[in-house]
């Protein structure tokens, strides 16, 4: 019994030491790093950053491979059918807990099929209008929404943060109005510039450069606090629906039966590099705050985010067209 245990405890070493080995030689390649939405949408640009570190600090390049559409669907079905290698990575939003509600027939399951790497940021999404609608506060655009038909509002595609946004907002005020999809932000910032849309909710480091540049006047912010890239800005909840509360953060994802050891070393890297000031100087001047996270607590949250964004999209009978 002795001598079984003592080669039990061998072959237990001997597995340990291999699954290190696996994960200390990682990663020997290039990694793809597939994000759901446009280049220049606020999810691609702090993508891109944490690319960059990533590719300075392994001397692999980390390639950014923007697959947009369907809600970031597309992205998360290369992920999900990828090689769980920790080649390809995900970096997505919080549209990736919408989509349970919004795709039920998308080939993957969101909870099952990918292993949370770590949460990356928390930001506010803006309310925004052009200077040109004369609307100063919230509770004014909800009233001309009241008393006027065919009002409209955009978002960077069905079931993205900024849609998430604006559909919680527009059950909470009691409105109605037509919902526009678009590509990306970039877009929604372009027409709600010029009063093509009569307002949007975009990330607020998309808008920031608008904002300073008096192209649109920000009325209020979606977090739980106001944002200090902001600070003269109410939040939502402030300016006219109390308790209203959205969080569009972003993080990163891997095939769900990716080594543990690699997830594990995936996730340790990213807390690095978000531990870095010149990094976190360049995420918090965007208006936005860092999040790292264990594995672990990143799927906690996800589940937790998943079971709160599919009573939205319930309640709203918000469906794929």
């Amino acid at each position: 019994m002795k001598h079984l245990h003592s080669g039990l405890i061998a072959a237990i070493t001997v597995c340990a030491a291999a699954s290190i080995g696996h994960a200390q030689q990682y990663p020997t390649k290039p990694i793809r790093m597939i994000i759901g939405f446009t280049a220049g949408s606020e999810v691609d640009v702090i993508g891109r950053m944490v690319a960059h570190e990533m590719s300075e600090k392994w001397s692999q390049r980390v390639v950014v491979d923007n697959r947009p559409g369907a809600g970031s669907t597309l992205a998360g079905a290369i992920v999900a059918g990828a090689n769980p290698d920790g080649y390809t990575l995900f970096f997505n939003s919080v549209s990736h807990a919408a989509t349970p509600a919004l795709y039920p027939k998308a080939p993957f399951d969101t909870l099952r099929d990918f292993a949370g790497i770590s949460q990356i940021t928390s930001l506010p999404n803006v309310l925004i209008i052009s200077p040109a609608s004369g609307i100063k506060t919230t509770k004014d655009l909800i009233t001309m929404v009241k008393q006027k038909s065919g009002m409209t509002y955009g978002h960077a595609g069905v079931g993205s943060g900024t849609h998430i946004t604006g559909e919680l907002f527009r059950q909470m005020a009691g409105i109605e109005l037509i919902h526009v999809p678009y590509k990306g932000v970039p877009e929604v910032l372009t027409d709600t510039v010029t009063g093509r849309l009569n307002y949007a909710f975009a990330p607020i480091g998309n808008t920031l450069p608008f904002i300073k540049d008096k192209r649109l006047n920000a009325l209020a912010v979606s977090t739980a606090a106001r944002s200090a890239a902001l600070p003269d800005v109410p939040t939502i909840a402030e300016a006219a629906l109390p308790g209203y509360v959205f969080d569009h953060w972003y993080g990163m994802f891997a095939p769900s039966k990716t080594p543990r050891g690699v997830v594990n070393q995936l996730s340790q890297e990213v807390a690095r590099i978000l531990g870095l000031a010149e990094v976190r100087d360049r995420i918090t001047v965007r208006g936005a705050a860092v999040r790292p996270s264990t594995p672990e607590a990143f799927d906690a949250f996800v589940r937790a985010e998943v079971a709160k964004i599919t009573k939205v999209m319930q309640a709203g009978g918000v469906k794929v067209q």
